[in-house]
Order: structure tokens, then C-alpha cells, then sequence
């Protein structure tokens, strides 16, 4: 497992998991959960890549989300989308089917309110605790264990999973009910949109007024522009390199849910809905697995 930040794992009581989904995100998460001294069962659709994380971690994975659930005191996931949770989740052979009472089932997708408040009426339902528990830090804050988690739930099942979650984390918070981890990652993503733009902006302006952007912005770092995207995308984005994880098409897909919610609680976000728009651009230039921070590719 690439890192560049080695981790030093706070004492957690060994617990036995199961993570379902081995992405980008999820493989070296449940790699931190391996190398903290948890039992783990991995499960991917992919059976390769599970194949592949167990010779790497020396330990199991299963056929299916229901075999990897069976055995679970907490089960982790990480997968693409709203449809995505349901098919490993509900089913003959979803993780729910395989789930003891007492149980707990931690989301780390990135998916709608809508469906963490579904999923919760369900695992509750069985006896099974949920929790919605978006990250933030892209692939490598995963990589170096140094993510930031947003839960939504009740307080007793957080409790209960955080010390276990802080193997892959800097951060781990409960914001609210069920469905408030997801509402607060489309808060994340909102705020980065603008940002990313404005940067974008700020960056091609200064290339076209011929000043030596890498000097610009070792100062300006210093001052009330700095931000995260300044710090590690400024001089990158300067440079014309975009491959560093979070893909455009993950980013649309995160700004949708956004859209989609604002609709249903009457936020207004002119300036989001914008940079959506400027990202379709940048998908139809070929983008689509471009960071995030191709949006100055547009001004180019």
C-alpha cells in the first residue's frame, strides 16, 4: 500500500470487520484496518482485486457481501453510488442478509441523504445499527490514513465504531441524524467547487500577465488566499498535471447529489451549479479521469 505519511495507529480494542468494496478508497482503507490489528474480510465484485489486497494483507476475503458480513462485529463499505449500496447491501446475498443483531454497518460511500435515511430504517429494522459516513481526502488521505469522516447516526454505534475508523483517519465526527455525514460532504464538495475555480482562475490569470506563478504563490500561500487546493494542486495546476485521484466524473457525480438536494430543501447554489457546468466542459475535452483541478484546463 503506497504511502508517504506512515501511519502510527492509536490503540483500538482488535475488532472483527468486513469491508466491501476495494476501490481506490477502500483498498487501502481496509488495509489501515488490517495493518491496526483488526480481523478482516474483504469482499470486491472484482474477485481479482480482493486476491490481490489478501496476498498483500495476509487475510480473508469471501464470495460474497453476505459471507463477508456473517462474522462481522462492524461492516465497512465503500462503492460507487446509491444503486451500488443497495446491490451490496440488500438481497439473499447483501451484507444485511448476513448481519448478526448488534451489528454495526458504516457507509464511507459518498451517496444521498435519501438513501442512508433508507438504509438506516432497514438495518434497524434487524437490529443492525447504521451509520452514513462519507470521507474526505481523496486517494491519498486513504493511502496515508489521514481521512476526514462525517457520520450520521446515533451516538451509542459512533462511539462504538470511531476508534476503529481512526485507523484510516485524522477525523472522525458525528454530525447529526442519519443522513447528516452525507449532507455534510455535499458541504464539502460545495465549498471546494468555488475554490477550485477561483484558483483556476487566479492561476491563468497571473500565466497570461506573464508572472512566475510558483513565486506567486509561495506568497500568496502565506496570506488569506492559502487554502488546501493552494497548498497541494496550486503549482500542479500551474504545471498542466492533473493525475493525482479524484476524477472529474466523481466530482460530477458528488455535485449531482448536491443539485438534487438543494432542489428538495431549497438551497440556492448559483455559483455550484455553475461549476458543474464547467466540469461537463471539461469531461467533453476528455477529462473525465482528470483531477479535479483540470477546471483551469477550461481557461487554457
Amino acid at each position: 500500500m503506497a504511502s508517504t505519511n506512515p501511519k502510527t495507529y492509536e490503540p483500538a480494542p482488535a475488532t472483527r470487520v468486513a469491508f466491501l468494496g476495494l476501490g481506490v478508497m477502500g483498498y487501502p482503507m481496509a488495509g489501515h484496518l488490517a495493518l491496526a490489528g483488526h480481523s478482516v474480510t474483504v469482499y470486491n465484485r472484482n474477485p481479482a482485486k480482493a486476491q490481490n489486497w489478501v496476498k498483500e494483507f495476509g487475510q480473508a476475503s469471501a464470495a460474497t457481501p453476505r459471507e463477508a458480513a456473517s462474522a462481522a462485529d462492524i461492516v465497512f463499505m465503500c462503492v460507487g453510488n446509491d444503486d451500488d449500496l443497495r446491490s451490496v447491501v440488500l438481497g439473499p446475498d447483501g451484507a444485511l442478509a448476513g448481519m448478526k443483531k448488534g451489528t454495526v454497518l458504516v457507509d464511507h460511500t459518498t451517496a444521498s441523504a435519501n438513501v442512508a435515511r433508507e438504509l438506516h430504517a432497514l438495518a434497524t429494522g434487524q437490529g443492525v445499527d447504521f451509520i452514513d459516513a462519507p470521507v474526505s481526502g481523496g486517494q491519498g488521505g486513504a493511502q496515508n490514513g489521514l481521512l476526514t469522516v462525517m457520520c450520521g447516526g446515533e451516538t451509542t454505534p459512533f462511539e462504538r465504531i470511531k476508534p476503529i475508523a481512526m485507523a484510516y483517519s485524522r477525523s472522525c465526527g458525528l454530525m447529526g441524524a442519519p443522513g447528516a455525514g452525507q449532507l455534510t460532504k455535499m458541504v464539502n464538495q460545495i465549498c471546494i467547487a468555488g475554490l477550485v475555480q477561483g484558483l483556476s482562475e487566479g492561476i491563468a490569470f497571473g500565466q497570461r500577465a506573464g508572472l512566475n506563478m510558483e513565486q506567486v504563490l509561495d506568497v500568496i500561500g502565506k496570506g488569506a488566499a492559502q487554502s488546501w487546493q493552494m497548498d497541494n494542486r496550486g503549482k500542479t495546476m500551474a504545471a498542466d498535471k492533473f493525475d493525482f485521484g479524484f476524477a472529474v466524473d466523481w466530482m460530477r457525480k458528488d455535485l449531482g447529489l448536491v443539485m438534487d438536494e438543494a432542489k428538495r430543501n431549497g438551497a440556492r447554489v448559483p455559483v455550484t451549479a455553475l461549476v458543474d457546468q464547467f466540469y461537463a466542459d471539461v469531461q467533453q475535452m476528455g477529462g473525465q479521469r482528470w483531477d479535479t483541478s483540470s477546471l483551469i484546463k477550461r481557461l487554457r
